[in-house]
């Protein structure tokens, strides 16, 4: 029962390392698109037709 723990242990623990990098690639991967001038365009007109939509005034 142990070595299952310490073997489960070691898994975790290596496993969450590299999860890790992983996470911060897509991370930042998602910030760069998120920041692009063309996306917050888009999302801006996507507001606005929302707002249109359910009546609502746009922000800002």
């Amino acid at each position: 029962m142990k070595m299952f723990l310490l073997g489960a242990a070691a898994g975790y623990v290596l496993g969450a390392k590299a999860g890790r990098g992983r996470y911060e690639q897509i991370v930042r991967t998602y910030r760069k698109v998120a920041d692009h001038p063309m996306v917050q365009g888009a999302a801006g007109v996507a507001r606005a037709k929302v707002g249109e939509r359910f009546g609502r005034s746009p922000q800002r």
